[in-house]
C-alpha cells in the first residue's frame, strides 16, 4: 500500500504509467494450510482490483495489473526461517511442508519466465497476469462454489 500511495500520485500527475502488484494465485483461491498467506495475497488483489476502478472513475491513463502465479522455484518455501521467534503462528503439519517444498521446487517456470510475463501482460494492459493456465480450474471452481453458495472445494485437490 506504501507503494501505491508514493507513486500513483505521481504516474496520474505524468498522464502514464502502470502498476504491477505481485500477489499469488492464493489471492485467488484459499488453498489449506496457508491462511495468512492467503489473506495477505487476498488483500493485494483487492487492492488492486480497487485502485484499478478507482484509476478509471477518473479517466486516468495509469494503467494496473495484478500478478498471481502460482509455483515458481524461489526460496518462499523457507520462508519461515525469517520469521521473528515471538510471531510464530500455529504449527504447520509437516507433510503440508514437504508438499509445498515439492510443488515450489518442481514449479517449470522461473522468475525469468514470469517477468516476460508481466512485461506481455502491461503492454497489453491486461489486468489478471495468470502464469500457470493450468490453476484456472481451481480459480473457475472457487468461483462455481461462491455462486451456487456452497462450502469451498480444496483447490490442491482439483
Amino acid at each position: 500500500i506504501h507503494g501505491v500511495r508514493a507513486f500513483v500520485p505521481r504516474l496520474v500527475a505524468q498522464g502514464e504509467g502502470h502498476v504491477v502488484n505481485t500477489a499469488s494465485v492464493a489471492g485467488l483461491i484459499s488453498p489449506p494450510g496457508m491462511g495468512i498467506y492467503n489473506v495477505t495475497k487476498h488483500a493485494v488483489v483487492a487492492l488492486s482490483e480497487t485502485l484499478h476502478q478507482d484509476l478509471r472513475m477518473r479517466n486516468s491513463a495509469v494503467g494496473v495489473s495484478v500478478l498471481c502465479p502460482a509455483y515458481v522455484p524461489t526460496g518462499i518455501s523457507d520462508s519461515e526461517r525469517n520469521r521473528p521467534k515471538d510471531l510464530v503462528g500455529a504449527p504447520v503439519p509437516e507433510a503440508l511442508k514437504q508438499n509445498l517444498r515439492k510443488a515450489v521446487s518442481s514449479g517449470k517456470l522461473s522468475a525469468d519466465d514470469v517477468a516476460r510475463t508481466v512485461v506481455a501482460a502491461v503492454k497489453e494492459d491486461r489486468f489478471y497476469v495468470l502464469t500457470h493456465p493450468r490453476i484456472k480450474g481451481a480459480i473457475q471452481a472457487r468461483m462455481e462454489d461462491i455462486l451456487a453458495e456452497r462450502a469451498p472445494r480444496n483447490p490442491l485437490a482439483l
